[in-house]
């Protein structure tokens, strides 16, 4: 497994006592599978999210990202994994407005210690991975919401990771983008072997994705169901 959660329990402070935010959860991922996981607001979905990005480390629990127990590892060793192993694809965009296309994705180079100039290559191939090829020198004002999105997700695939995790990548757009943009991820899910976590309270298009769970009141529910 690419990504797996096991018994994690998350609480935060709530005036004397403790809010339990995940309740012994437990879920495995494997490398080329995308998992949808929906509840609904409150449920839990983005601490869900979080630990597995470890921004957050849960109060109990493994989490295990590519074979690394990241159990007791050091805010450096987080630092490290989270760039080189796991990829995320927030709900905005939050592109650079000064960056074309291409140096949106060779800035994650940059930010690796790699030369930007040498990953430019690359990321010409992500951008046309993504349906964008002749729009590398465009800068954000210039393209679409869709467009922003494809690149919010080149960019997540940049330095290789091995678990690719998105938070509502649909919520700023209509229903034919977010569509095109959920076949998106399913295709390159597939193709790149990443093992995906897509945290999204719209059940359009849930029939594009390989398993399905559902977070309620901070505990994971049975998988409801998986794509044929």
């Amino acid at each position: 497994m690419s990504l797996e959660l096991t018994d994690v329990t998350l609480t935060y402070p709530d005036g004397g006592a403790r809010l339990t935010a995940l309740d012994q959860v437990s879920l495995a991922v494997p490398a080329g599978c995308l998992t949808a996981v929906i509840g609904p607001s409150g449920s839990g979905k983005s601490s869900l999210l979080a630990v597995a990005a470890t921004l957050i480390g849960p109060d109990r629990g493994r989490v295990v990202i590519d074979g690394t127990d990241t159990t007791g590892l050091g805010r450096a060793e987080l630092t490290t994994l989270r760039r080189t192993t796991i990829g995320t694809v927030f709900q905005q965009p939050n592109l650079l407005p000064s960056l074309t296309a291409a140096e949106q994705l060779q800035v994650m180079a940059h930010l690796d210690g790699r030369s930007p100039r040498k990953a430019r290559p690359r990321a010409l191939e992500l951008l046309a991975a993504v349906g964008l090829e002749g729009q590398a020198d465009r800068r954000p004002h210039q393209l679409s919401g869709g467009q922003r999105q494809r690149i919010n997700i080149a960019r997540a695939l940049m330095n290789e990771p091995a678990v690719l995790l998105v938070d509502e990548p649909t919520s700023a757009l209509d229903h034919e983008r977010g569509a095109a943009v959920l076949d998106l991820l399913l295709r390159l899910t597939h193709q790149r072997a990443t093992a995906t976590v897509l945290v999204t309270h719209d059940h359009t298009h849930l029939d594009v994705a390989d398993e399905i769970a559902e977070v309620r009141d901070g505990r994971l529910r049975p998988r409801l169901g998986a794509r044929p």
